[in-house]
């Protein structure tokens, strides 16, 4: 059985997008057969004549790509794609497991908050009930509330989650 070369290895990489060209951007590179994923959430919007509720990019300006390195160059190529994002001067990757944890949260009925503040290290936890049972990250205190911050480095930013401090145990 021979290996696969590193060239023919998929990953998941973070691309920047023009802005508010998410959903199409997704569109295009789908037509070009390429796996993408774009993280959506749901949300009321108010115009002087009437409410309605739409599906947003949970992450502004960004979408997510599975690709061998040697599709980098076509998915540069796709209207709406500004340009990967880099980390130590190579462009960065994904864990299969982040998309997985993302996917998870994204399908909880959580309320789910994006920062970009690069929020301090606290203790590493595991969530070991409920909906997002399995997932971990580090715990920030406020107040009598636990939240569960799942940091995605390579992209940037991190994700709150409120979680019961009885679903988490430390690790």
């Amino acid at each position: 059985m021979e290996s696969k070369t590193s060239a023919a290895i998929k990953r998941w990489y973070p691309v920047y997008t023009n802005p508010r060209a998410e959903k199409k951007t997704v569109e295009v590179l789908t037509d070009k057969g390429i796996l993408t994923y774009l993280p959506l959430h749901r949300q009321l919007k108010q115009w002087s004549d009437r409410k309605k509720w739409v599906e947003e990019p949970f992450i502004k300006s960004y979408v997510f790509v599975n690709i061998a390195e040697h599709e980098r160059t076509s998915v540069l190529m796709t209207k709406g794609v500004s340009r990967f994002l880099y980390f130590s001067g190579k462009p960065a990757s994904m864990p299969d497991r982040q998309i997985s944890e993302l996917k998870l949260l994204m399908a909880s009925s959580l309320e789910l908050e994006i920062t970009e503040e690069d929020l301090q290290a606290g203790e590493k936890i595991i969530i070991k009930a409920g909906p997002l049972k399995g997932l971990t990250g580090e715990v920030v205190s406020r107040r009598s509330q636990k939240q569960l911050i799942v940091r995605l480095e390579s992209i940037g930013c991190s994700i709150i989650v409120h979680v019961a401090a009885s679903f988490i145990e430390r690790f």
